[in-house]
């Protein structure tokens, strides 16, 4: 044997701190017999008795009280390295990124219910910019928008779009009775001119169109959306509060974006708060699509 037995070095210790195999046994919860054992696989490996042996027990010797300070103390950095590892992991905050209007309009009204069940765990919400893995993005887990990435991505949320406009707008220049009166309405579009277009494709509209406000993303357009500046192609499941209270309506059923969604994405390695929040984002996902944010 080349190596310490580190196996035997913890029985070993409580053996020479009690000065009882006895002692030492009730305490690793081992038998006297096995702590023997432990001792006489070290005594062995050192070629030296650190005990002496008689009728009414055992006592340590020079040697063995020398032996076991240091062995004591070594356990005790290794239980003190440990233990910080240990609050360090647990105090890491969970990273999520995700892009704004999901943690806006999603995720954050969410988090107070999350907190009140599990107080311990800190979460961190950071911009998933254009990252495709949790990786690229320097996160336990990554919400993306779009098809499905990969097989292990867990749907969160559908992606479908519908025309919607505040209850104001539609009284101001509704009603819109077909798609088609959708021709001379002010539309609002989300990134390009696009999704209108598509949309009025499978609506069965051949006219382009109309021109109008262009916004760089869905959380800068449903500003307008709801101020009733006019119509916009709007992920249902991310105005769902607004549309069981009323204040914003879809106008036609017919939806866009039918096969995409957003999709919850882990990092190859989780800490266990990071799991936690997972299975609980997933958990709740069935309820989020069809239930107004708490």
């Amino acid at each position: 044997m080349h190596q310490v037995p580190l196996a035997s070095l913890r029985a070993l210790e409580a053996a020479i701190r009690h000065e009882s195999f006895a002692k030492a046994a009730a305490e690793l919860n081992l038998t006297a017999a096995g702590v023997s054992q432990h001792v006489r696989t070290v005594e062995n490996w050192l070629g030296i008795a650190l005990f002496n042996r008689h009728a009414r027990g055992v006592t340590a010797t020079a040697a063995g009280r020398e032996f076991g300070t240091a062995v004591t103390k070594g356990l005790a950095q290794i239980e003190t390295a440990a233990q910080q590892l240990r609050r360090e992991s647990h105090e890491r905050p969970v990273s999520v990124a995700c892009i704004a209007s999901v943690a806006t309009r999603w995720l954050i009204p969410r988090l107070p219910a999350f907190r009140r069940k599990f107080p311990d765990i800190r979460i961190n919400i950071v911009y998933a910019l254009d990252a495709k893995t949790p990786e690229a993005a320097s996160v336990d887990l990554l919400i993306r928008h779009g098809p499905r990435p990969d097989a292990n991505a867990i749907p969160l949320l559908t992606a479908e779009t519908r025309p919607t406009c505040s209850a104001e707008y539609l009284h101001r220049h509704g009603p819109f009775r077909t798609p088609s009166d959708l021709v001379n309405a002010d539309l609002l579009h989300d990134e390009t001119p696009a999704s209108w277009s598509r949309w009025f494709a499978i609506a069965g509209i051949r006219q382009a169109p109309p021109a109008g406000p262009i916004f760089a993303d869905f959380s800068l357009m449903i500003g307008s959306v709801g101020g009733g500046q006019g119509v916009g192609l709007c992920p249902t499941a991310l105005i769902a509060e607004e549309l069981a209270n009323g204040t914003l309506v879809t106008l036609f059923d017919t939806p866009l974006d039918t096969e995409k969604s957003y999709w919850l994405i882990e990092a190859s390695r989780l800490s266990g708060e990071a799991q936690t929040f997972r299975d609980w984002l997933t958990a709740a996902n069935g309820e989020a699509v069809s239930t107004p944010p708490p």
